[in-house]
């Protein structure tokens, strides 16, 4: 039997990987309430993920260049393959395009073509790799520093230097200095001793010195600049704020002026290096988001000799950038990124990693093309009546709210009506015209477009407030809220079977997608986005006591989530994820709200075994249906926010009386509390 179901699986992984060699003419249907998906002999008041989801996770193994898998993963691979289609189209240049149609085709084009990227060799990337080896004084770091990340893209390069809103005066932007500067995803790998993370060290610091032979080094010099590296980066980590911290807006939030910015690293030209960037020196108002690091940053670079300097620039110039050039280069990144150190079996094909980087670097013009196709006005209108439905809830759960007081409601209330709903695509899209791709330079059209968005984003400074920018693509299968924007963004792509499916009842499609607007909403009165008021400047709305009452009605949830294990012994980071925590919760309990309400006057239907209440429930379980490697969750244990699907389930319903009543749940149950211990706060 175990033998059937293990060829089963490979039958099933097989067939996936076939059919993911294939473009889509058009995107799948999976309906927003899947019976096939379901696991009915387990019991939903004991496990309502196992029971949603137990047949969509055997039905769906993790492919096998992916370390997790789940409902959005999937419509997010099937989004790519559909615009794979639509890109090796527009890449025809004997088809008629217009200009922006015809710079999607040729970026795909010249990534497709890996015969030239391999024939290229270190070619392209030689000379920035010699503006490094011709650094002879620490004077000229700045200089080269900022060329250097205008290429690279990243804050791979000890720390970047953007725009961002005041938190202050969110109508105004200003220059932001975030710290970077790690190769590992969190200071942790570096700091910590226990024999996991010492393996996962280990095997990073081999994984530096192998690149630095791809460089041209020998063995025993590449060794010997993996340990600089490694001995930078760990200086780097132990200034660095926690991920928790990094929640925290007060702790990043520390303004300086072009003297207070010199103070924290005496030895570095701020004004030539924002110079070399092609912003104005003379700015005002700078946010350093971590002056500890900053400090440290600057005794390391004192301390550090020029061949240091060197080392970890090419290092970290040439990981950054490892995706635009040849195979090994490609491999080498994976191998460690993706296979030790989040468990991935295999390297994503060719096409996949192209579609990403154009939905990367010229996502709104691909989302043209995605949303032309595949958004409807009618789409649009039913999504913003849930949004309003679902905002129109909160209004009500913010009145009667007995923990708070009439001054911090009213200002709740105007939050609330402050919010702006984005949805599907911008209202103005961007222009590109600036960005020059060349279709026989695929190395060239990836820096041009790193430095293009870093100069875009460096030309907001000192500027009003784009209120209408959106920081995802209309085709992401994902949604946001931003605190300073106070705006809830919901993209085309996650408006789209099987997470809001039209053809079905209202029931799951609230479950589902409005839990998802609900969680968004929520956001703005998390632990987190409660701190800034409604124009988005970071400010205390709450009176103390009201304050208080919040935190111990959120420490109900944190203390809840601290008992869940992620994977081994590890357990949930709950300061890390409880701004999710409590959006999933109440998002959940707004959208049951704003379900009951748009159901006033109508009938609502059992179908498939199923009454409305139970397909409410179902339909919000099966947006998370999903699985990962256990590499992938330790690594996520450490730096993601969210809880594990199975928690984001069980964790919500466990605190909702009509999950218990809609599956006549009884006490003793897993998922039923006892009258009065369930967490709620909004």
């Amino acid at each position: 039997m175990k033998r059937l179901l293990l060829s089963a699986l490979l039958a099933a992984t097989l067939a996936a990987q076939a059919a993911d060699e294939t473009p889509l003419d058009a995107l799948p249907y999976t309906p927003s309430l899947d019976v096939t998906a379901m696991d009915r002999s387990a019991d939903p008041c004991d496990d309502l993920y196992r029971y949603a989801c137990g047949a969509w996770t055997q039905a769906n193994p993790i492919p096998a260049d992916q370390s997790r898998w789940s409902v959005y993963a999937k419509m997010a691979n099937e989004n790519q393959r559909y615009l794979w289609g639509v890109l090796a189209k527009l890449g025809d240049p004997a088809a008629e395009r217009s200009p922006t149609q015809a710079k999607l085709g040729d970026y795909f084009a010249a990534c497709m073509d890996e015969g030239a990227v391999q024939a290229a060799g270190l070619k392209p990337l030689q000379p920035l790799l010699d503006r490094i080896a011709a650094l002879r004084d620490k004077r000229d770091l700045p200089g080269l520093l900022a060329e250097l990340q205008l290429a690279a893209g990243s804050d791979r390069l000890f720390f970047s230097f953007s725009a961002g809103q005041d938190f202050a005066d969110a109508t105004r932007q200003i220059a932001f200095a975030h710290a970077g500067g790690l190769g590992l995803p969190d200071r942790d790998y570096y700091l910590k001793r226990d024999a996991k993370t010492l393996k996962i060290r280990h095997a990073y610091e081999a994984h530096v010195a192998h690149v630095f032979t791809l460089l041209g080094e020998a063995p025993a010099a590449a060794k010997a600049a993996a340990r600089s590296v490694l001995a930078t980066e760990t200086a780097l980590a132990r200034a660095s704020l926690s991920k928790v911290d990094k929640r925290d807006p007060y702790k990043t939030f520390h303004v300086v002026d072009a003297r207070g910015l010199k103070a924290l690293m005496p030895g570095f030209d701020w004004a030539g290096y924002q110079a070399a960037l092609g912003t104005t020196p003379s700015q005002a108002r700078y946010n350093v988001t971590e002056p500890a690091f900053f400090k440290a940053l600057g005794v390391r670079l004192k301390a550090m000799s020029v061949a240091d300097l060197q080392a970890y620039l090419r290092w970290q110039l040439a990981s950054s950038l490892s995706p635009a050039l040849g195979s090994a280069f490609v491999q080498a990144n994976f191998d460690f990124y993706g296979q030790t150190l989040t468990g991935t079996p295999q390297l994503k094909a060719r096409w996949k990693r192209c579609v990403q980087l154009v939905d990367l670097q010229l996502g709104e013009a691909l989302g043209q093309e995605f949303v032309a196709r595949n958004f409807t006005p009618e789409i649009k209108a039913a999504t913003v009546e849930m949004t309003q439905e679902i905002e129109a809830a909160m209004a009500r759960s913010i009145d009667g709210l007995t923990w708070m007081s009439a001054e911090t409601k009213a200002r709740a209330q105007a939050k609330l009506k402050a919010i702006v709903n984005k949805v599907g695509y911008p209202e103005r899209w961007r222009d590109y015209s600036a960005f020059a791709v060349q279709r026989g330079d695929f190395f060239g059209n990836v820096v041009r477009g790193n430095a293009f968005e870093h100069r875009r984003q460096l030309a907001k400074i000192g500027q009003p407030l784009d209120r209408g920018e959106w920081g995802m693509t209309p085709q992401t299968v994902n949604a946001y809220y931003d605190a300073q924007m106070n705006d809830i963004n919901f993209p085309a792509g996650v408006l789209q079977p099987p997470l809001y499916d039209p053809k079905l009842d209202a029931a799951p499609n609230y479950g589902n997608t409005g839990g998802t607007i609900g969680h968004e909403l929520t956001h703005g009165f998390d632990d987190e986005g409660r701190q800034f008021d409604a124009q988005g400047n970071l400010k205390n709305w709450w009176t103390p006591k009201d304050g208080r009452e919040f935190e111990k009605r959120a420490a109900c949830v944190a203390d809840q989530y601290a008992t869940y294990t992620v994977v081994d012994d590890i357990k949930i980071n709950s300061k890390l994820t409880l701004g999710e925590d409590l959006a999933d919760l109440g998002g959940l309990v707004l959208a049951w709200e704003a379900w009951k309400a748009h159901m006033v006057g109508k009938t609502a239907e059992s179908r498939d075994g199923l009454t409305p209440e139970q397909r409410f429930f179902v339909g919000f379980a099966q947006w998370d249906c999903a699985a990962a490697r256990p590499e992938a969750l330790r690594v996520h244990a450490k730096v993601d926010p969210h809880s594990p699907a199975k928690w984001r389930i069980n964790g919500v319903v466990v605190n909702m009386p009509e999950f218990e009543k809609a599956f006549a749940c009884k006490p003793g149950a897993k998922l039923v509390k006892p009258a009065g211990q369930h967490c709620k706060v909004w």
